[in-house]
C-alpha cells in the first residue's frame, strides 16, 4: 500500500481560535481503500482538523488536495460534492422522520421535479442497504431505532451521496461492544468496496484492530504517522500523552466495611410503562467498588435514576447509611450522602452555559459558604473553584470559563471534582470514562481507586468490560432488569458475556 498514490492530502493545515491554536501545520494523507486512524487526547485537534476537511471550518493556513487537485470548501456541501462524507460523534438525524427520509434529505427523488417520491426514496435506500449488507428498515422512525442503527443511517447518508472518503468521528463512543464489533465488520466491507476511511478515536485497541496506518496528534500538532504492524497500545499512548501511561489499574485488595447502600427488591417502570428493573437487590459496603455489567438497555439507566431519586420506584426500597430514601427526591438523596456521576455529562452533569465555578456549586448553591441568607457569594464560588480545578487536573480554562468550552475529558473531571468534593457516602459512577482519552481515563480510574481506599462505597456502571474487570472488587451482571449473577474480578470476559446475554443465570465465580 506504500506505493499507492494519495487520494487525499492535507498540507500544513493550521486553524486558530481566540487564544487557542487548534491545528498547527498538520500534514495528513489518505490512500484509496485504506483505514487511516487519527488518534489523540481530547482537545488534541482531531475533530477540528476533520471539520476543516468537511468545510465546516476554513483553515487559516494550508491546503487540501483530492486526487492531486487543490480544492477549497466554502461549506459541507462543497465537501460532499467532492466525495467526502462525515459521520459526527453526535448524530445529525431528525428523530421524527424515517430512515429513508433522513438519508435522502436535501437530495430527494421527485415526481415531475416537484413532488417528493417516497416510494423511490425507500427503494434507493433498500438498494444501498442491500449492496453493503446493512440491516435497516427504511420505514422505521429514527426515534424508535437503536444508537447503532442510527449510526448505520448516518453512514448510508454518505454512501447515498456517493462518498469516496468517509470520516468517522469517535464512532464507537456511544456504542455497546457488540455494536462496535458490527461497525468494524461494516468498515471492512466498505474498505473492500474501495472506500477510504478516516477513523477518529482515542481507543487504542480499536485503532490497532481496524486501522492500516495511525496518525497521532498532541496539543494541535502531528506527532507521527505509524503503520499498524509493530504498533502497541503502550507506544501509542506514549505518543498521545507524551509520557508513559498506566493502562492497567494498580490497586490493593479491598477492605470492605459496613453496608452503606442497601437496595431491596427494587422495581422501576420506564417512561413507556414497561417494568425495566425487576426485583434488584444488592448491598454496597464502604471501601469497595461494585461493578454492574450488562448490555445497554437492560435496566441500567432506570436503576441509576431510581437510586438517585430521579424516578420513583414502583416497589422495593433504597437505604443509604440505614436511612430509607426510596421516595425522596434527588436533592434529599444528595443531602443524605449519595454522589452521582451521570452517564451523559453534557445533559445531566453540567450546565454548559454556566461557568466552571457555578457548575462546581450546583448542588449547594443555597447552602453555606456558597450562599448566605439566600444570597449567592460569587467570590467564594470562585475561590473554591481555584482550589478544586488544579487538584483534579482540569485543563483548558479557569473558574470563569464556560463548561461548554472544555473538551469532554476536562468536562468529566469537573463533574468528578464536584461529586467527590461533597464527600458522599456512596458514589454512583455511570459510564465515568465514556468518550475519554487514555490520559483522562488513567486519571479517573486512579481517583476512583483512591476514593475506595479512603472508605467510600462506589457503584460502577459501565459498558466497558475491561473497565468493569480492572476496577471492580465484585461484579454484578444485569439482564432484562434482574441481577443474574455475582462474580469476582477473576471472571473472564467470555463468562461475563454469556451471563450478559441471559446464560448462566444466578451463578457466581
Amino acid at each position: 500500500m506504500a506505493s499507492e498514490p494519495a487520494l487525499l492530502e492535507l498540507r500544513g493545515i493550521t486553524k486558530r481560535f481566540p487564544g487557542v491554536l487548534a491545528n498547527d501545520h498538520i500534514d495528513l494523507d489518505l490512500r484509496k481503500g485504506e483505514v487511516h486512524a487519527l488518534l489523540g487526547e481530547n482537545g488534541a485537534g482531531k475533530s477540528t482538523l476533520m471539520n476543516v476537511l468537511y468545510g465546516l471550518y476554513h483553515p487559516d493556513e494550508g491546503e487540501i488536495l483530492i486526487k492531486g487537485q487543490r480544492v477549497a470548501f466554502a461549506s459541507s456541501r462543497d465537501a460532499i460534492e467532492h466525495g467526502i462524507g462525515m459521520v459526527h460523534q453526535h448524530f445529525m438525524l431528525i428523530p421524527v422522520m424515517t430512515v429513508a427520509e433522513n438519508i435522502v434529505l436535501a437530495n430527494e427523488p421527485t415526481q415531475a421535479k416537484v413532488f417528493f417520491d417516497r416510494a423511490a426514496a425507500r427503494q434507493r435506500v433498500r438498494e444501498i442497504a442491500e449492496q453493503f449488507r446493512f440491516a435497516i428498515d427504511p420505514d422505521a422512525r429514527i426515534e424508535n431505532i437503536t444508537v447503532g442503527q442510527q449510526q448505520r443511517v448516518e453512514i448510508l447518508k454518505a454512501l447515498y451521496r456517493r462518498a469516496e472518503i468517509l470520516v468517522l468521528d469517535e464512532p464507537t463512543a456511544v456504542l455497546t461492544p457488540q455494536e462496535a464489533t458490527e461497525l468494524f465488520a461494516i468498515l471492512e466491507r466498505l474498505r473492500s468496496e474501495g472506500l477510504s476511511i478516516i477513523f477518529i478515536s482515542h481507543k487504542l485497541h480499536e485503532v490497532l484492530e481496524i486501522a492500516d496506518r495511525i496518525t497521532v496528534l498532541r496539543r494541535g500538532k502531528k506527532v507521527d504517522t505509524v503503520p499498524r504492524e509493530g504498533a502497541t497500545e503502550d507506544g501509542l499512548a506514549r505518543l498521545m500523552v507524551g509520557r508513559d501511561v498506566l493502562l492497567q489499574v494498580a490497586k490493593s485488595p479491598a477492605r470492605p466495611g459496613d453496608v452503606v447502600l442497601d437496595v431491596d427488591d427494587l422495581h422501576v417502570v420506564d417512561d413507556r410503562g414497561i417494568e425495566a428493573v425487576r426485583g434488584v437487590g444488592m448491598e454496597i459496603r464502604r471501601g469497595e467498588i461494585v461493578g454492574i455489567a450488562g448490555v445497554d438497555g437492560n435496566g441500567q439507566t432506570e436503576l441509576i435514576d431510581a437510586l438517585c431519586g430521579l424516578v420513583k420506584p414502583s416497589g422495593g426500597s433504597v437505604r443509604v447509611g440505614g436511612l430509607d430514601i426510596t421516595n425522596a427526591g434527588p436533592s434529599e438523596h444528595l443531602d443524605e450522602g449519595l454522589g452521582h456521576i451521570p452517564e451523559d455529562r453534557q445533559r445531566r452533569g453540567l450546565v454548559l452555559e454556566f461557568s466552571l465555578a457555578e457548575n462546581l456549586a450546583l448542588h449547594d448553591f443555597d447552602k453555606e459558604p456558597v450562599a448566605r441568607f439566600g444570597w449567592l457569594r460569587p467570590s467564594l464560588m470562585l475561590e473554591r473553584a481555584r482550589r478544586t480545578l488544579p487538584a483534579f487536573d482540569v485543563r483548558g480554562g479557569g473558574p470563569r470559563t464556560l463548561a461548554g468550552a472544555l473538551s469532554g475529558g476536562n468536562q468529566q473531571k469537573v463533574v468528578l471534582a464536584r461529586e467527590i468534593e461533597r464527600d458522599p457516602k456512596v458514589l454512583i459512577a455511570a459510564q465515568p470514562t465514556r468518550g475519554l482519552d487514555v490520559g483522562a481515563i488513567e486519571f479517573v480510574h486512579r481517583r476512583l481507586i483512591e476514593e475506595r481506599d479512603e472508605g467510600r462505597a462506589i457503584l460502577l456502571v459501565s459498558l466497558e468490560l475491561d473497565e468493569i474487570l480492572s476496577l471492580s472488587d465484585r461484579i454484578l451482571v444485569i439482564y432484562e432488569g434482574r441481577i443474574v449473577g455475582e462474580y469476582s474480578p477473576a471472571v473472564t470476559e467470555e463468562e461475563l458475556g454469556v451471563a450478559m446475554t441471559g446464560g448462566g443465570r444466578n451463578k457466581a465465580a
